[in-house]
């Protein structure tokens, strides 16, 4: 594999160490000007700021245009059958989230077609997908299971995630969530389907590595704080990492959760209560706030300034699911977080890098630019950090790097 050196940049941006950052240090990145960074192997070699060092290498100007880490997508639920573009009237009507599952519709329906698409359908849908994230910056992902409610399907999406991750240049970290909502078939009978759950389902994720964290849905109409509690103790007695669905419509109790389980993430968190931040910032849970869901409900936004001021590292994604955020776009997420959450683009930069990979159990090899990590990174269409955050509606990501191989843009290909 041949070296590359970037030379010409204009300014680097990126978080620094191998852990989540919080409060104040959220804020604090590494500014480097008229910048060089080397790459040797898929990994970070040197970087520094004036003349690079001499290096048998292929050289990529980058024109004194900006450059961060590749951006990591926390949170997402990329396998599913079909679409719910039926359900848009509904809601422009005020019918809710809640209301329309109930009718039978919102997830369920989601996973009626995915019990119905196979294997290679989900993986080529997916594919799809993950080929729009890469073209926007993305190179390292996370992925739910939750659209069968049942073992087989289940163990489907997780394989197809699997596949995924072993053929397509974004990275993708495996997350079961079976709990994501209750199954029609055991609408009578709640206590059969979490031992299912936890007696069957979860063991075979774990007997056939499918997983590497277990998450719930805790909301109301769905599972309650007791029933959540149960499946990730389950989950972690196999060996998954705990992660939790909390306070997106009601706070009942998920995001104080966190602490009693050692949760690596709580998502959502639209009604995160302060007892609840109160309980993440004791844990080092990763709070994985999703403004774009937020925008699509017209529902309020995630406290985020009082997260960040009571220390607990915050990390943005951006939900893409059929139902309540069909998008996967997290340069609109990155403008969200700064004129939703009151973000700064320092803040915001950390979040869908360093705090992002932490999130994810990947924050030792990714989410910064530093020597002997990954070189995943983005050669941005900016002069600086402000930029990207300020602009909306375009695409910036001009070329995206992943282990070293140029995978979008100028020479792309020429490492391969």
């Amino acid at each position: 594999m041949k070296k590359l050196l970037i030379n010409n940049i204009g300014m680097l941006a990126s978080p620094c160490g191998k852990e989540a950052r919080r409060g104040k240090a959220q804020g604090e990145i590494r500014i480097l000007r008229k910048a060089w960074l080397l790459i040797e192997g898929g990994h970070i070699a040197a970087l520094g700021e004036g003349e690079p060092p001499a290096a048998d290498a292929v050289i990529l100007d980058a024109g004194g245009k900006l450059v961060t880490p590749g951006l990591v997508d926390a949170h997402t639920h990329l396998i599913f059958g079909g679409w719910r573009q039926n359900e848009l009237g509904l809601k422009l009507h005020g019918v809710t989230y809640l209301e329309i599952l109930a009718q039978g519709g919102g997830i369920l329906s989601t996973v009626k077609a995915t019990r119905e698409a196979t294997e290679d359908e989900l993986f080529a849908k997916a594919w799809d997908a993950l080929d729009e994230m890469l073209d926007l910056g993305v190179t390292t992902a996370e992925a739910k299971s939750g659209y069968g409610l049942d073992l087989e399907t289940e163990l489907k999406q997780l394989r197809v995630i699997r596949r995924l991750h072993e053929e397509h240049p974004v990275d993708l970290a495996a997350t079961f969530l079976g709990a994501h909502a209750l199954p029609p078939e055991y609408k009578e009978d709640r206590e059969a389907y979490l031992r299912l759950l936890c007696e069957r389902v979860i063991p075979r994720v774990a007997e056939e590595k499918l997983a590497e964290f277990c998450d719930v849905f805790c909301e109301t109409g769905v599972f309650s704080a007791e029933e959540s509690h149960r499946i990730l103790e389950a989950g972690k007695r196999f060996g998954l990492i705990p992660k939790i669905h909390a306070d997106e419509i009601d706070p009942i109790g998920g995001s104080q959760l966190t602490e009693a389980v050692g949760a690596i993430s709580a998502e959502h968190l639209i009604v995160c209560p302060p007892e609840g931040i109160a309980a993440m910032a004791k844990a080092g849970t990763v709070a994985c706030c999703l403004p774009a869901t937020s925008f699509y409900l017209g529902s309020t936004f995630a406290p985020v300034r009082d997260m960040i001021a009571a220390g607990v590292p915050v990390a943005l994604a951006s939900d893409f699911n059929p139902g309540s955020c069909p998008s996967l776009n997290l340069q609109f997420v990155m403008n969200l977080g700064c004129l939703r959450y009151k973000m700064t683009p320092e803040e915001v930069l950390t979040g869908v890098t360093l705090n992002a990979a932490a999130a994810i159990a990947r924050a030792e090899n990714i989410g910064s630019l530093e020597e002997r990590k990954l070189a995943d990174l983005v050669i941005w269409d900016a002069p600086d950090l402000d930029y990207i955050c300020y602009r909306m509606g375009s695409n910036l990501a001009e070329t995206v790097i992943k282990k070293g191989m140029i995978k979008k843009g100028y020479l792309h290909g020429i490492l391969d």
